[in-house]
């Protein structure tokens, strides 16, 4: 055994010990919620493709089509030859959407965040990220070389006395914030951030990766955000991410996010089935107002408070704890992943279910009804 086997294996058995070691488990997403894992049929409450539109027909035959004019790949980074048609018409639909002049797509969401945030801010500048947003934001704020200061969970209270203490220290600030928490499911004060963003000259990004498509947003607190990040990668059911700004801001990112320039350009097939399902969203707002409607009709019948989004954590504890009560689900045919840190914080291990549109209404009344009969709950 090599020295670094044996510091592998040192690290596998700690988080055994731990019960943190994670493993991957082959996953066959099939129609209306439904996967193969494990040789069982389960019903799957542990998905981000909240309208299923990567299973949609309309989407599905996008992206055969751009495979059979564009090819199965881009060929090359965005500022070389990888620029293909179906990108700027991408673009422009994103860009309609936030209201804003410009918008850029990246290679995911993850890769965006890392892109977008050290091209806009430095050594010398100030960043605000909230506690629980998503770790590729704190990874593109630590990657800058600026000041990073933490905000409590939605306390924006906290936020403004950051500001009044630090902004006159520093060349420019950006506070980034996710609109929707993908581990708590609950929102952002948007508006209340802008207001005092605007009092101390500091720059607004959201992170809309689980907003986008399934929450409705107030259009004045869009006009409000100056830079608009998300994903095409949940309720698009593609692949890919994108930030909306002004023009000027998407030519400097065009030239300085790195993981733009150094990256080839997005797939045709993950582009086409974006602008598809875009066109979906646009066509049916009842068909986005369904994973929310689910995770309230789960929520009351838990006695819980009413979900704020198609998310909803149910915070145990301990990964023990959370790993047991993920498998007395599958017994059931439900499949809702453990959630365990450093996902998210130390001590408040969960299962998080994720609501979709093409649930079934007896599916969700079921899963509840199991929770309740397995005693799965916070502890006092």
């Amino acid at each position: 055994m090599t020295s670094l086997d044996a510091f592998a294996e040192r690290k596998l058995a700690q988080l055994a010990d731990a019960n943190l070691r994670r493993s991957l488990a082959t996953t066959e997403r099939q129609s209306d919620a439904i996967v193969m894992r494990d040789g069982r049929r389960l019903v799957s409450f542990s998905c981000n493709d909240y309208l299923d539109l990567s299973q949609h027909q309309n989407v599905k035959a996008a992206a055969i089509a751009a495979i059979e004019t564009y090819g199965t790949g881009a060929g090359a980074s965005r500022l070389v030859t990888g620029n293909h048609p179906l990108l700027v018409a991408l673009e422009a639909r994103l860009a309609s959407l936030k209201h804003t002049a410009a918008a850029r797509a990246f290679g995911s969401g993850y890769l965006t965040n890392l892109g977008v945030i050290p091209a806009l801010a430095g050594e010398g500048d100030l960043i605000l990220v909230d506690e629980l947003a998503h770790a590729c934001i704190f990874g593109g704020a630590r990657l800058s070389s600026a000041t990073l200061r933490i905000f409590r969970h939605n306390d924006t209270g906290h936020a403004d006395a950051i500001l009044k203490a630090e902004r006159g220290r520093h060349r420019h600030a950006l506070l980034v914030t996710d609109t929707v928490f993908s581990m708590d499911g609950d929102r952002a004060p948007v508006a209340a951030l802008a207001e005092i963003c605007a009092a101390h000259d500091t720059w607004l990004m959201t992170d809309d990766a689980h907003g986008l498509g399934i929450i409705d947003k107030d259009a004045d607190t869009d006009d409000a955000v100056l830079l608009h990040m998300g994903t095409l990668s949940k309720a698009l059911g593609s692949y890919g991410g994108y930030l909306c700004a002004s023009r000027s801001v998407i030519d400097l990112l065009t030239s300085r996010a790195r993981t733009l320039v150094y990256s080839t350009a997005l797939p045709p097939a993950s582009t086409a089935a974006a602008i598809a399902a875009l066109d979906i969203i646009a066509a049916d707002p009842l068909l986005c107002a369904r994973p929310l409607a689910k995770a309230r009709a789960f929520t009351r019948r838990l006695g819980l408070p009413a979900a704020q989004s198609p998310i909803v954590p149910l915070v145990l504890g301990s990964a023990a704890a959370t790993l047991q009560a993920s498998k007395a689900l599958a017994d059931e045919g439900f499949l809702v992943v453990a959630i365990r840190p450093p996902t998210v914080p130390e001590g408040s291990a969960r299962l998080r279910f994720a609501f979709s549109a093409v649930h079934r209404d007896e599916d969700v009344a079921r899963l509840a009804d199991a929770v309740a009969r397995l005693d799965i709950r916070a502890p006092a």
